[in-house]
């Protein structure tokens, strides 16, 4: 059982919503827009599986009374359960920070992946019975899912259907990243020179975002074979090279276009496209919405 507890230090410009999207499944979200630290208590108990992403600024779990701590910072994700112990909710959210968090029930998670139990670790039976503390990135399919939560502004009466529908896709997108894979599985992990390299290759991208290298430039660079660098990046993120700068694109464009600073070619500019047209066709294909559009739905 759940104590619907919620304490705040002050709570005159703060947000918080919990949704009940299903039995043994919620959805918290908690803007925290003032100047000044917010806390938040909630009893949970051990039934539960806790996934926590800070999508703005920076949070903090206490545990036993304050001895013990796990920070969150921005674009970050934390993954709790322990399965011997209640695990209550005491987070110390930072001024100008947002959080959602989605609460699942081991029953009802475990009806979701029931065919993946051995795939996702914390689920095996080797490891059933014990506590699993992860933390992750959020990727930027992740951080439109979770944008799209945290500012809800559609009819109230969709809100639970909605909430749902994201809360299980920010769940599959989750555990889509190759990080939970069982390195056995996955030779090429399992030489960290490799890793190091596909990663550069990562930031070389995203460094070079509106003039990107092609493959076989970014595999010479980075001293790896074509092939290994398309497999490698697949493995470690998920996806094809191009296919995660395009998310990652879109992701910063639209942090561009919600901070005002920029009109939309300007923005398309800076994440690499030539004309508006472009931009905005790239825009709605990712978003199924223009940029204005988008603009006027989230003010």
């Amino acid at each position: 059982m759940m104590n619907n507890k919620i304490d705040f230090k002050n709570n005159a410009v703060s947000a918080f919503d919990e949704t009940e999207i299903d039995d043994g499944f919620l959805v918290f979200t908690f803007k925290n827009d003032t100047s000044s630290e917010q806390c938040i208590v909630k009893d949970i108990n051990c039934d539960y599986i806790q996934f926590h992403f800070c999508v703005k600024g920076s949070s903090k779990f206490l545990f036993n009374e304050g001895r013990y701590t796990l920070n969150i910072h921005e674009e970050n994700s934390l993954l709790l359960y322990n399965p011997q112990r209640d695990l209550p909710i005491n987070l110390e959210v930072s001024p100008n920070s947002w959080i959602v968090s989605v609460l699942i029930s081991i029953k009802k998670f475990h009806g979701l992946f029931s065919q993946e139990a051995d795939y996702i670790s914390f689920l095996n039976a080797e490891n059933k019975d014990k506590k699993y503390y992860k933390d992750g990135i959020i990727s930027p399919s992740m951080a439109i899912v979770l944008n799209q939560l945290i500012n809800f502004n559609l009819n109230s009466s969709i809100k639970n259907l909605y909430f749902k529908g994201k809360a299980y896709e920010l769940l599959s997108l989750y555990f889509n990243r190759s990080e939970d894979a069982n390195v056995e599985q996955c030779p090429f992990l399992v030489d960290e020179t490799n890793v190091i390299k596909i990663r550069k290759a990562k930031d070389i991208i995203i460094a070079n975002m509106a003039e990107p290298p092609s493959l076989q430039e970014l595999a010479d660079e980075i001293g790896l074979s074509l092939k290994k660098l398309k497999e490698g990046f697949k493995q470690i993120y998920g996806d094809t090279v191009y296919s995660f700068l395009f998310d990652y694109k879109m992701e910063v464009s639209r942090k561009l276009l919600e901070s005002g600073e920029n009109n939309v070619n300007e923005v398309g500019l800076k994440v690499g496209y030539s004309t508006a047209s472009h931009f905005i066709a790239a825009f709605k294909k990712k978003y199924g919405t223009t940029p204005k559009k988008y603009l006027q739905s989230i003010s």
